[in-house]
């Protein structure tokens, strides 16, 4: 990952600090994770989408996925076409 450049340091066409086109999401919506928990797969991502979350990845239960943390993610197991599980990141 490249350095970050000092905002006077940036070219006209950088983003900088606040600009929506920054590569890193916006901070996690305020929502209630737990009322996601037995909702039907495509309600439930539809909920977070209306909720403002930027990513919503749906797995299957006991899927190996990477444990990095990303704002603006929301996390959902699915089984039998229902939440079963909800974190952030």
């Amino acid at each position: 990952m490249a350095p970050s450049q000092h905002p006077d340091q940036q070219g006209p066409d950088d983003p900088r600090p606040g600009d929506p086109q920054l590569p890193f999401p916006a901070p996690n919506p305020q929502d209630d994770l737990d009322a996601y928990t037995g909702l039907p797969q495509q309600e439930a991502e539809r909920r977070a989408c209306d909720h403002g979350w930027q990513t919503v990845r749906s797995l299957p239960p006991d899927a190996v996925v990477t444990m990095e943390y990303m704002a603006g993610r929301l996390n959902f197991t699915i089984a039998d076409g229902r939440v079963g599980r909800c974190w952030l990141g």
